[in-house]
């Protein structure tokens, strides 16, 4: 489902997700490698009209990965070992985006951001479909959130050690 989507499922992650997505302005991507290893590459995330879409270098190994084989997980970065900011993942699958409109869109996002745009037509631009994403984080109160497409959200507690 598009970030839009998952947005009104799981109102509440969404919003922590994208809070730690757009904060540090880099995620890191997994992906499956040709020989089935996974490969963890960083990434810039970029909301566009409802969707959460990935730009990648033209011809990268992790671009090359999700042409392949578009299953992934989208990570928030954690910049410290307490985990007191929050951990967001998730999961799904990348979709290839050739429609100009949606590039075109993408490319105006990026360029309102950051003063530059990525040239046509030499870079992959990926839109996540998610199927399930997760939140824990240290800070008091410690929990957790966890949901997949189709279901509720749950939530538990995580107990001092």
């Amino acid at each position: 489902m598009r970030w839009d989507d998952f947005a009104t499922a799981a109102p509440e992650l969404a919003a922590l997700g994208e809070a730690r997505l757009r904060e540090k302005e880099l995620c890191l991507v997994g992906t499956l490698r040709k020989n089935g290893w996974p490969r963890i590459s960083p990434v810039e995330p970029e909301f566009v009209d409802g969707e959460l879409m990935l730009g990648m270098m033209w011809q990268s190994p992790k671009a090359r990965d999700l042409l392949r084989d578009p299953r992934l997980v989208v990570h928030s970065v954690v910049s410290n070992r307490s985990g007191k900011e929050g951990d967001f993942k998730l999961y799904g699958r990348a979709v290839d985006v050739q429609d100009l409109d949606r590039r075109a869109r993408y490319r105006a996002a990026i360029k309102a951001r950051i003063d530059w745009e990525p040239p046509e037509p030499n870079f992959h631009l990926f839109a996540v479909e998610i199927d399930s994403a997760g939140f824990v984080t240290f800070a008091e109160p410690r929990y957790g959130l966890a949901w997949e497409a189709g279901g509720e959200l749950r939530r538990w507690a995580i107990a001092e050690d």
